[in-house]
């Protein structure tokens, strides 16, 4: 359904492969020949506790290491162990009860290969709970160190494992380094033009873009893009020389690449000469590998497996610790072997297409879809924006259960196409925008959308979204920010607080204008616009006088506002 992808704060994304017919779909019969039948798979609803119960999560701060970070850094909490210890009444792993009546924070203790590293007092409920220490004692490896952390409270023992990853500087060979900040799980890299510089947030933004039928007829088109805010790229890539200027015009463009190896990834051969050939360049930011491999039943092991060749080809150990460069992919099913398809990912996205869409019958097929049956081109949807928060809200969900919510992230795939098969019509400009922002909304840290080339108003849109980022992303990335989604009469909104400055980002699903007010958001009413700067409107104004926010239908706004 997919088939390659793009993106902006400077991406490009490759492919060299399409995709098969199954005969199911989200393990779901789809042809009206085919009973419905129980696709099976489903993620394990955590059963609940009576009793307040504390689970134990450690981790770096930031992954990989290198040693360059040893020499001191103006974030104090740079390097530091993560510790999180969510109070819940869902039995998610690692959890233990709490003894009855305490509330004094836990000591912990976090030891690498059976030596301390480091200890402290951590409150219960904490997130993020840095826990200072220093490099020098440990030496960069291939190998990741396993870290174990125990923590004691009233008698009680929680504990937790994990790995620690402190690679060697670059060797030769491989041309860059993508860090995952785990305090947010945004991505940290160096310009990707190669030149130097310092590590800093990426959001990327922009599209899954065409290789042989666009970028490969037009070399000048990289550099297009990034002047739009955008990034891109999608195979077969038959023709090699005309990948190698593309990419070596990315380079120039300062656009980085999503490399994508979906049509091959099960195919160790392919993907050790794909991973070779391209490590060496400086705009690499990030590794994709399955799209879309739920739908289509892959075995179950072979995202973890890919990942695992990926890692050790990038400069890891290939069994758990990290590489050069995360690893990423897409899920299409709502809820299908999440898990298994998942744990070969650094970040998993999802791409849930409605608009434009009969959701609950197949016109390609003939057939109703239902949980257990029929293939509509959204799995398990309404037909409405909220599939996308909803899809989000579960995959972030599973992470916490799953206790990987530190260690993983998730993206979001904006739907950017249409006419064609299940999607009768092209999102609208503003439409597009909404979908990309009930995404950020919602967690995600990337929005990569199939697929350009789109439509001129899609692209003018999303030119706008983009543009707007580099005054968003230092609010969304920021390991200071604290944050709080909320929805208000179908107005989604995400709120980002950075010491005495609030940025504020709404869209507007309804088809009708909508008004919110401050007070609603838990902001001041000022009678006035002078602590609002907007930085993003696609159908969204300030009444300063009214104290209120006006949008359009389907629009969307964001401001800075000084607290």
């Amino acid at each position: 359904m997919l088939q390659s992808k793009v993106f902006q704060g400077l991406v490009f994304l490759a492919t060299l492969a399409g995709e098969s017919l199954a005969q199911t779909w989200c393990g779901k019969n789809y042809m009206s020949s085919s009973q419905p039948a129980e696709p099976g798979g489903e993620f394990p609803v955590p059963a609940t506790s009576s009793q307040p119960l504390l689970a134990l999560r450690c981790a770096q701060a930031i992954r990989p290491y290198l040693p360059d970070d040893a020499n001191g850094a103006s974030d104090p909490n740079a390097v530091s162990i993560l510790i999180d210890t969510p109070v819940t009444f869902l039995q998610i792993a690692g959890a233990k009860a709490i003894p009855s009546g305490s509330t004094s924070d836990l000591s912990v203790t976090v030891t690498v290969n059976g030596k301390t590293l480091v200890s402290g007092n951590v409150p219960q409920n904490a997130t993020k709970h840095a826990l200072p220490f220093s490099l020098s004692s440990l030496s960069p490896r291939t190998a990741a160190y396993n870290m174990t952390c125990t923590a004691t409270l009233s008698g009680q023992t929680f504990s937790a494992t994990g790995l620690l990853t402190y690679l060697p500087d670059l060797p030769s060979g491989i041309g860059s380094v993508t860090k995952m900040d785990l305090r947010t799980g945004a991505l940290l890299a160096r310009p990707a033009n190669g030149k130097g510089g310092a590590f800093a947030p990426v959001f990327p933004i922009g599209f899954y873009t065409q290789f042989d039928s666009y970028l490969a007829k037009d070399f000048t088109i990289p550099s297009k893009l990034a002047s739009q805010g955008y990034i891109h790229p999608v195979p077969d890539f038959s023709n090699t020389t005309a990948l190698n200027l593309v990419l070596d015009a990315m380079e120039e463009a300062n656009i980085y690449l999503m490399y994508d190896m979906r049509g091959t990834y099960m195919n160790s051969t392919s993907v050790t000469a794909q991973v070779n050939s391209i490590k060496s360049r400086p705009n690499l930011l990030l590794w994709y590998t399955a799209d879309e491999p739920d739908g289509t039943s892959d075995p179950l092991d072979a995202t973890l497996k890919s990942s695992n060749l990926i890692t050790s080809l990038d400069g890891g150990d290939g069994v758990g610790g990290a590489g050069y460069h995360p690893v990423s992919l897409v899920l299409n099913c709502e809820n299908f072997h999440w898990t298994s398809y998942t744990q070969g990912s650094d970040i998993v996205l999802q791409d849930t297409y409605m608009v434009g869409n009969n959701v609950t019958f197949s016109t390609v097929w003939g057939t109703p879809c239902t949980t257990d049956y029929g293939d509509c081109g959204c799995d398990n949807c309404k037909g409405s924006f909220e599939d996308i928060s909803t899809r989000m809200d579960e995959f972030k969900q599973r992470l916490f259960i799953n206790g990987w919510d530190r260690t993983k992230a998730v993206w979001t795939v904006p739907q950017g196409f249409g006419n064609e098969t299940y999607w009768k019509r092209f999102p609208t400009g503003q439409e597009f925008v909404v979908e990309s922002v009930v995404g950020i909304n919602h967690g995600a840290l990337g929005s990569v959308s199939w697929d350009d080339p789109t439509s001129a108003d899609i692209k003018s849109s999303g030119s706008t979204l983009a543009l707007s980022l580099p005054k968003m992303s230092p609010f969304i990335l920021s390991s200071n920010a604290t944050f709080k989604q909320i929805t208000i009469n179908r107005v989604d909104f995400g709120l980002w607080t950075v010491g005495s400055q609030t940025l504020v980002l709404g869209t507007n699903m309804n088809n009708s204008p909508t008004v919110i007010t401050l007070a609603q958001l838990g902001l001041p009413a000022t009678g006035s616009s002078d602590a609002f700067t907007q930085v993003l409107d696609t159908g969204a104004v300030l009444d300063g006088a009214r104290n209120h926010l006006s949008f359009q239908a389907v629009g969307t706004g964001a401001w800075i506002v000084k607290l």
